[in-house]
């Protein structure tokens, strides 16, 4: 039986167990009284380790709720997903939850960081709720800190930063845990344009550094620093191609 798969501008669509992320026939439906709105609608593709993909489109086409899914924030309608070889559908919530912490670190638009905190101590939430002793998180977000270049801001609160700071704040955090993915949601929306570049430059040396990365925009500049741009439109891929 052959596996269904979409046919892209990259290559075929490999076996689940040589890809970090693979999904398969994804739909995600909702239902709105009488009606069912599709948010997502036969979506397949793979991302293998050490990849920098970038999922772009409109408002409401779907990108957002794949975000979810790939995140294991939510769950697909029917279809199946595979991260690191684990079969999502099969996960307890304490796998799931597992599954957020150590193998994806997320990188939101609006930071999502402590005010109260210093860099230091936010950056060590993960660990702590990976169990990682009081020293050895010390020292890994310290080490995640210097990786942003923030190794001289790491007892600076949030309010004592600026923008850009705070998102590289907030890469360490997601970095930390050593994550399979990084996971970034319109990661420049609230920057202006300097420090969005600056930001995207950082994306490029962490890919450079063997990190595999996902970014969800809208901006097509954005887009374009990525190896591989997922096209959606209306819930389904309308493209999927490498930029170089």
């Amino acid at each position: 039986m052959t596996t269904p798969h979409v046919q892209t501008d990259t290559q075929e669509i490999s076996h689940p167990f040589s890809s970090l992320i693979k999904m398969r026939d994804i739909w995600k439906t909702y239902q709105m009284g009488t009606e069912e709105l599709h948010a997502l609608k036969k979506v397949s593709f793979d991302v293998t380790k050490g990849e920098y993909v970038a999922i772009i489109g409109p408002s409401g086409s779907g990108k957002s709720t794949l975000m979810n899914l790939i995140g294991c924030l939510d769950t697909p309608t029917k279809g199946e997903y595979w991260i690191n070889g684990e079969q999502v559908a099969d996960m307890t919530d304490d796998e799931l939850a597992r599954i957020r912490n150590k193998e994806i670190g997320f990188v939101f638009q609006t930071f999502n960081l402590l005010s109260r905190a210093t860099a230091l101590h936010n950056v060590e939430l993960p660990l702590i709720y990976a169990g990682i002793s009081s020293t050895d998180r010390h020292e890994k977000a310290i080490a995640a800190l210097e990786s942003v270049e923030l190794g001289d801001r790491v007892t600076h609160k949030p309010n004592e930063l600026s923008g850009g700071q705070r998102q590289r704040v907030a890469i360490a955090r997601a970095l930390v845990n050593q994550p399979s993915i990084l996971l970034a949601d319109e990661p420049t929306g609230a920057l202006d344009t300097t420090t969005s570049s600056e930001i995207m430059n950082l994306f490029e040396r962490l890919h450079a550094a063997n990190n595999t990365i996902i970014v969800v925009t809208h901006e097509m500049e954005v887009a374009e620093r990525a190896e591989r741009i997922i096209m959606i439109r209306d819930g389904e891929i309308e493209s999927d191609k490498k930029t170089r």
